[in-house]
């Protein structure tokens, strides 16, 4: 188990928030982080994953299921498949609090970013604390041998950086794009063709750390420029990549005003490209862009939550 840095953060929050929101991608061990601080603060916890037919089914008569486990410690996961539950959380916190009762009563999680953050602020602003969990950062797997480059090469989701060898964390990686593409996506937007996503995801991580020209992209997928946007900005929401704005100033100089895109885990980047070895990574031209992209999410997994970042490059 190696500790995330979260956990001291979250630690400090549940005393003062009903609720608190983890955000971050599938897989990425929000799961993990809060069933550990259910154990460590309450021991009497339910998990309901509401991607589960059989987990659903118990939130029929939700209120009465939250009264009927009034005291426990309830984690919500993938909420965004049941965004109806806002509202009644809300009248729940509200009735707790009248009763005296402030600390954490509903640990959210939730891989969609912005909406989920949409559909809870109208409801719980004041009540809900988010905080994002980002893949393993080299601050948490620092001490291990070699981590730095493995955790370049492998990526920072845990299955990936921990699996046993290079190629097995490879099929992991493989294995996760598919049933992200498959599977996840099409819940989200059935409209998107898979394939389409691919090639997209995959042009992506060619291009990474470059500045994103939609309409070029989209001449070679047969999409509009429009379109292409909007398939970028879904993988945005689900926290797949990052848009870096460019920062402006007035300045004597002509400014770059494209965005740049970076794929967020280094893992993925190289198993779109099938960069399989760190010697193979060494020698393949993306290498500078896919470094340039780690160390961007280093920094910003340790900056404080308002922190505004961006780039700054002049037309030459």
């Amino acid at each position: 188990m190696i500790k995330r840095l979260l956990y001291s953060k979250l630690e400090e929050l549940m005393p003062d928030f009903p609720a608190i929101g983890i955000l971050g991608s599938r897989q990425v061990g929000k799961t993990t982080l809060a069933q550990s601080l259910a154990d460590h603060f309450s021991g009497v916890s339910i998990y309901l994953d509401l991607e589960s037919p059989s987990d659903r089914a118990k939130l029929v008569e939700a209120e009465q299921y939250f009264d009927l486990n009034a005291g426990k410690l309830i984690i919500l996961d993938e909420i965004q498949r049941m965004p109806d539950l806002f509202p009644l959380l809300l009248g729940l916190i509200d009735r707790r609090r009248k009763q005296g009762l402030r600390s954490c009563q509903f640990l959210i999680l939730g891989s969609a970013s912005l909406e989920l953050i949409r559909q809870s602020s109208e409801s719980l602003a004041g009540r809900i604390a988010y905080e994002e969990l980002s893949g393993f950062t080299i601050l948490e797997v620092g001490d291990q041998e070699n981590s730095l480059e493995k955790l370049w090469l492998r990526g920072g989701f845990p299955d990936a950086f921990l699996a046993v060898s290079d190629k097995a964390s490879m099929t992991w990686r493989q294995n996760f794009i598919t049933t992200y593409l498959e599977r996840d996506i099409p819940q989200i937007a059935q409209f998107v063709p898979s394939n389409r996503l691919r090639r997209l995801w995959t042009m992506l991580a060619h291009e990474q750390g470059q500045l994103i020209n939609f309409s070029k992209f989209g001449a070679s997928l047969d999409l509009s420029s429009p379109t292409v946007k909007s398939y970028v900005e879904m993988l945005e929401d689900l926290l797949l990549i990052r848009s870096i704005r460019p920062l402006m100033s007035n300045v004597g100089k002509r400014l770059v005003k494209s965005t740049k895109v970076y794929i967020r885990d280094s893992g993925l980047i190289h198993t779109l490209l099938q960069i399989t070895t760190l010697d193979n990574l060494l020698a393949h031209p993306v290498a500078g862009f896919s470094w340039e992209g780690m160390v961007i999410e280093q920094l910003l997994s340790v900056l404080p939550k308002n922190a505004d970042f961006g780039f700054y490059r002049t037309s030459a």
